[in-house]
């Protein structure tokens, strides 16, 4: 079995206004990492030059061990973009005949049970769908030809919370096999925290940290403190800091040692959304 499903090594593009920085992370096989950042923070950018969409300046990708995405190892990807992923004119079964000719794996009778299992109507053209029943017919298709990689970008959005939880438990079915693996980004970290195994945060370009998710939800914690106490804190125990109106939150990555350094501070868990939220809006220790 293959180490890594997916491979980024000092990824580079730069435009006028915005540089995707040596980004760099792997999707072990059989795992779920999760893509995290705010509007703009180089998701979709990371995930358009995986794809060879966008031009690199440096770097390196490997897929399912291959650094040139061929036709064999094409067949191998299911892609879902935020947004249409198919001509608005097709239908549902229009789409099935045009997939039977691009995939040699392509399971008829799994993408009609999906169809079904979302109520999507088949004869119905697509631009007369909702953003979530297009969602949930791009999901469909990356589902119905046996991928070993699934690339969900902000895959979730636009669902309600019902077929959202039936969409994570279709995931967290997916990877039950360990030659298969997940690439998500998503706005919904709450989502994350869910199906993750790993979390990749991109923070204007940059990767922030790339970890286990069970260590950033079990380690890193907030401490709410006022003035005073923020003041006798030392430096090198603060990742980030904020100051609120009546209090300061200082993110640090071990609560446990935390807690008996400085027994009087209010020190909680952190969830992915106030990390997120820290580092984004917060000041560098």
């Amino acid at each position: 079995m293959m180490k890594n499903a997916l491979t980024i090594s000092g990824l580079t593009k730069s435009y006028k206004d915005f540089v995707l920085d040596h980004v760099s992370f792997t999707v072990p096989s059989g795992s779920i990492v999760g893509l995290i950042g705010e509007n703009g923070a180089g998701k979709s950018t990371t995930i358009n030059a995986v794809f060879g969409l966008i031009q690199k300046e440096s770097g390196h990708v490997s897929i399912l061990g291959h650094e040139e995405i061929d036709s064999d190892t094409r067949e191998q990807i299911g892609v879902v973009f935020d947004g249409s992923n198919y001509p608005e004119i097709l239908s549902p079964k229009k789409i099935n005949r045009v997939m039977k000719h691009i995939y040699h794996s392509w399971d008829e009778q799994t993408y009609f049970r999906l169809l079904k299992n979302f109520l999507l109507p088949v004869d119905k053209q697509i631009k007369q769908f909702s953003k979530g029943m297009k969602m949930k017919l791009a999901i469909s298709v990356a589902f119905s030809h046996h991928s070993k990689l699934l690339i969900l970008d902000e895959a979730t959005s636009g669902l309600d919370p019902v077929i959202r939880d039936d969409i994570l438990d279709m995931l967290l079915e997916f990877v039950q096999n360990d030659e298969c693996s997940i690439l998500v980004s998503s706005h919904i970290t709450s989502d994350l925290e869910k199906i993750a195994d790993y979390i990749v945060f991109i923070h204007e370009g940059k990767v922030i940290f790339s970890k286990p998710k069970d260590e950033l939800i079990e380690q890193y914690g907030i401490i709410k403190c006022g003035a005073a106490q923020f003041d006798a804190l030392e430096r090198e125990d603060i990742i980030v800091y904020r100051k609120m109106d009546y209090e300061w939150q200082v993110l640090i990555s071990d609560r446990e040692k935390m807690l008996k350094k400085y027994p009087k501070a209010m020190i909680v868990p952190a969830t992915i959304d106030e990390m997120m939220l820290l580092y984004v809006k917060g000041e560098k220790g």
